[in-house]
């Protein structure tokens, strides 16, 4: 009996140990995906902010110089609320299922990285 107990407690403590790696190597496996993905979303959404920003500041420059073009500097504003409207219009209706298919491709391949 007593060689069994020998021959049990040595396995025993492989498989807490065993045990004990798996979870630290799932936990560091977490921290890793978590690191990742915060890290891209800041990074994007700072990419997204100057973005924007430069569109923001274009569109004004470009509504104000159509409007002197008038003769109505409001007039520039409507003519590039109108284009905006269009090509909202134009994603909506023709390219909604490839936005759609394309964001969704891309947030599967990340997460299987």
């Amino acid at each position: 009996m007593s060689e069994k107990a020998s021959f049990i407690e040595p396995l025993l403590d492989k498989f807490e140990e065993y045990s004990k790696t798996s979870i630290d190597l799932l936990r560091l496996e977490a921290i890793d995906k978590i690191a990742t993905y915060s890290s891209s979303f800041v990074y994007r959404g700072l990419l997204l902010f100057f973005v924007l920003m430069f569109i923001f500041i274009i569109n004004i420059g470009a509504s104000l110089w159509i409007g002197e073009l008038l003769g109505k500097s409001y007039y520039g504003f409507f003519c590039v609320a109108g284009f905006y409207i269009v090509v909202t219009g134009f994603i909506y209706f023709f390219m909604r299922d490839w936005i759609k298919k394309s964001i969704g491709n891309s947030i599967v391949s990340e997460i299987l990285k």
